[in-house]
């Protein structure tokens, strides 16, 4: 993507479970918020030096390991706090447990919370504002981002799906409900940029997604 409604968006595709990192930027300031760095930090570091943009916030949907490996580095390159909500704390602790081992990787402590996120937040850099939904369902604290026609959704809606909900903190119904209630309901005309997989819109998922969507 590129400039949409004076902001510069942009993202990749990190790690083996092939996470959409987003970073989102002023195209005035050159000041950035990164959305869900999940992996392969020197890919994330190449986008925003692409972009010419430095890095001021991160802020995450969740606390799942493929959308949180490259957040140490990212706070140590540019200095930069780390939002999520509360609830994460317990996925976050429990989504690193050996997974470094796993990956063949030597092992690092969670990255720390500087600030955590409530529904209805704003989360602000050099003019860029995120309007803070809750969305429970795929972890207790699921957490998408709107603003100026674009939602980041996280691991809770994708195109023609949903996110996952048979992992610890997963809840099937409360999943439908956070996207019927607190998603579906935004502007039809909003372009979606989820967690994996590509980009849709609210219109398209709001009448075709097969999990909650209804007929024209």
């Amino acid at each position: 993507m590129a400039v949409i409604n004076d902001m510069e968006v942009r993202g990749v595709i990190v790690g083996v479970f092939q996470e959409n990192c987003w970073i989102i930027a002023s195209p005035k300031s050159k000041d950035a918020i990164v959305i869900d760095p999940g992996d392969e930090p020197e890919t994330i570091f190449e986008l925003a030096k692409d972009m010419g943009v430095n890095i001021k916030m991160i802020v995450n949907s969740h606390a799942h390991a493929d959308h949180i490996l490259a957040v140490n580095a990212v706070k140590h390159q540019y200095n930069a706090p780390f939002y999520m909500h509360s609830l994460e704390t317990e996925v976050l602790a429990a989504s690193l447990s050996g997974i470094y081992s796993r990956l063949g990787r030597e092992e690092e402590p969670p990255p720390t919370l500087d600030a955590y996120l409530k529904d209805g937040d704003k989360v602000d850099v050099s003019g860029l504002s995120l309007q803070v939904i809750h969305t429970p369902g795929h972890t207790p604290g699921s957490t998408s981002f709107y603003t100026n026609g674009l939602l980041f959704s996280g691991d809770t809606l994708f195109r023609q799906s949903i996110g996952r909900t048979d992992m610890p903190g997963g809840d099937g119904q409360l999943i439908i409900q956070s996207i019927k209630q607190k998603l579906l309901t935004l502007p039809e005309e909003t372009i979606v940029l989820p967690g994996h997989m590509q980009e849709t819109t609210i219109r398209q998922e709001k009448y075709t997604n097969p999990f909650v969507g209804t007929s024209m």
